[in-house]
Order: C-alpha cells, then structure tokens, then sequence
C-alpha cells in the first residue's frame, strides 16, 4: 500500500461520510506495458472530485463521462481498455498495452475505514468483493498474501502498511537516503539523540527522533515492512539500533562503513547475543556494489537495495556471512568500502 494509494481511501471515507457518493476504480490486471501497477486505485465523487491515478489522466476522463451517461452502477463492473491499437492510443497507454479495470460503486465508508484503522495499527488486512453482489467482507491476511487476487467470482485486495524507513544519525548521506525514499512512497523517521535543539531542525516529511536508537526501533520499526538505516558513524549509536532491529521482525537491516568496520561490527553484535543466523540480515556494507563514492551516489546505491528487497528482486541477495568469517576477512577488505570509514 503506497500513501497515495491509501490517501484515495481516505479521501473516500471522508466524502461517504459527507454524504457524497462515490466510484472507486482499481486496477485488477494489466499486460504489456501499464501507467499504473495493479491495485493502483482512483476515486471519484458524485459531484466530480477525483483523487488517485489510474494512467496518465486518459482513462479517468473516459471513466467520469461513462459513469455520469450511466449513473451509479448497482454492482461492480470489469472494463477493459487498450484491447487494440487504436484504443490504445486513445487512452495514452503504452505500446501494446492493456488494463482491466474494477469500478464499483461505495454508499457506506465502513470498510474503507476499517481498512485504514488496521493500517494506522501496521496490520494486513484482505478486503473481498463479491462481483456479483457487490458484497464486502475483510479478514486478517497473511504477510505472503499477493496484493490483488481474482477468485472465480470475487476479487481481493490485500492491504499492507506503507513501508516506513528509520535513519539512525544526521549528515548528507542521511538527508539524501530521506528525500530518494520519501520519492519513493516510503515514510521516514530520522532518530538522532545528538540533536540538542529539535526546533532549529527541519527536513519536510521526515519526523525527528532524538530517543536513544533502540527505543525509536522498538517504536517505529518491528515488523516486515520497515526497515533500518544506522549511518551515525557511532558504533554507541548503530550497534543499539542494530541489537534491536535484528531480533525483531525488521524487513531490512542496514549499516554504513568499511567492510573492515562491519566485520568488527559483526564481532560485537555477535557478543551481544545475536546469533549467526540473524547477522546473516545485516546489509553491510550498506546498498547495492555500485561502486559509489560520493554521498550522492552511496544514497542512491543505499536506496536501490531497498527497492530489491520491498520488491523481491534478485539484485537483493546476498551471500551469508558469518560474524567469524567477517572479523576474518575484516582486516584486508577496507579497499572495498561503499561509504566513509566509520572510526
């Protein structure tokens, strides 16, 4: 679930609770080349106000004058678009593109509101739609649920909360990893305790936390969607963060620096009863091998790994390593290093 995706909910909810009616449209599948992913949604209101994507603004102009021609539909309804090439190039899709889209008709916001109340609460949730009778029922979904499903006659829609990205420490790196993230539909939390005045602090979206970084983990990022940065360049502040994130449920876990100063990383994580198999979840050095020097080019390198991991992609594996073998091989390896040396 992306915050544009879930601010269509809400301004949904909203509007249904004023008493206005509402079309929510999502994307259910698509082939070739598509403006938006599937389950990507857009609403609009009786009265014509609209939020959400579902392409590039073709398709919701042809949407709102069907459904202003035909009224509010008395039950969901399946539409296809960029079946050929003509229509394709009607709407804007891309080259052989095709979309199927699910328009239905809310006259109630409580499952929506539902829906965002368990998200408020980082909690997956599965809302089904009965095709044929327009029925709503949700359910708690299971963390490998796929995000649309069609099941003969219904069709669900699982929702996750957005992934939420906890920076340990203050500098450019750091600044530069919030602004791509942010970008990227991902909240971000800053956590730095050796911010004395939080009021001469500022960085649009991203909420500051001056707690010690193992409470601000705690706090913020325990479950499979979050994530951990520790780019404090302390191993007093890294190392709590660490501790923490790697025995939670922490989607990714990552640490800036030499290998030389993650393989003593490693060792001391290690004494502090993290086992092998755990360390094993720690990107460092942190982001893909780009080869990146600059800080700009070690956000973006920090960044990218991300997206293969929230993405499942093959660029995200790595090969285990082992505190002992990474105290190892920690004495030679600093010419591999993606980011500064930490001391």
């Amino acid at each position: 679930m992306t915050p544009a995706d879930q601010s269509v909910l809400q301004a949904a909810v909203d509007w249904l609770q004023g008493g206005r009616g509402v079309h929510l449209v999502m994307v259910l599948r698509t082939w070739g080349s598509s403006p938006r992913p599937v389950g990507s949604f857009w609403a609009l209101a009786d009265d014509g106000a609209s939020i959400g994507s579902i392409s590039g603004g073709c398709l919701e102009e042809e949407l709102a004058r069907l459904l202003r021609e035909i009224g509010p539909l008395s039950r969901p309804k399946v539409l296809e678009y960029g079946v050929n090439a003509d229509e394709a190039r009607r709407f804007g899709l891309p080259c052989g593109g095709r979309v199927e889209l699910l328009v239905e008709r809310l006259d109630d916001s409580e499952s929506l509101a539902a829906i965002l109340s368990a998200l408020a609460e980082r909690q997956r949730i599965a809302r089904r739609l009965d095709l044929a009778s327009g029925e709503v029922g949700l359910a708690p979904a299971t963390r490998d649920a796929a995000a649309v499903q069609r099941d003969g006659n219904s069709v669900v829609r699982v929702f996750g909360p957005v992934w939420r990205l906890l920076l340990i420490g203050d500098g450019a790196i750091v600044r530069l990893v919030a602004e791509m993230a942010q970008a990227l539909d991902t909240e971000v939390i800053l956590c730095d305790p050796r911010i004395d005045d939080a009021t001469g602090w500022s960085m649009p979206g991203v909420r500051l936390e001056t707690r010690m970084p193992d409470d601000a983990v705690l706090a913020h990022a325990t479950d499979a969607r979050s994530a951990v940065m520790t780019l404090a360049h302390d191993p007093r502040l890294d190392d709590l963060a660490l501790l923490e994130a790697l025995n939670a449920e922490t989607g990714y876990v990552g640490a800036l620096g030499s290998r030389a100063s993650n393989g003593q990383r490693r060792q001391r994580l290690a004494s502090l009863g993290v086992s092998d198999e755990r360390l094993e979840c720690l990107r460092g050095p942190i982001g893909l091998a780009i080869g990146g020097r600059t800080p700009a080019e070690i956000a973006i390198s920090a960044v990218a790994e991300l997206v293969a991991v929230r993405n499942a992609s093959p660029l995200a594996q790595r090969a285990p390593v082992s505190s002992s073998a990474g105290a190892a091989g920690a004495a030679g390896a600093a010419a591999g290093a993606l980011g500064a040396a930490e001391t």
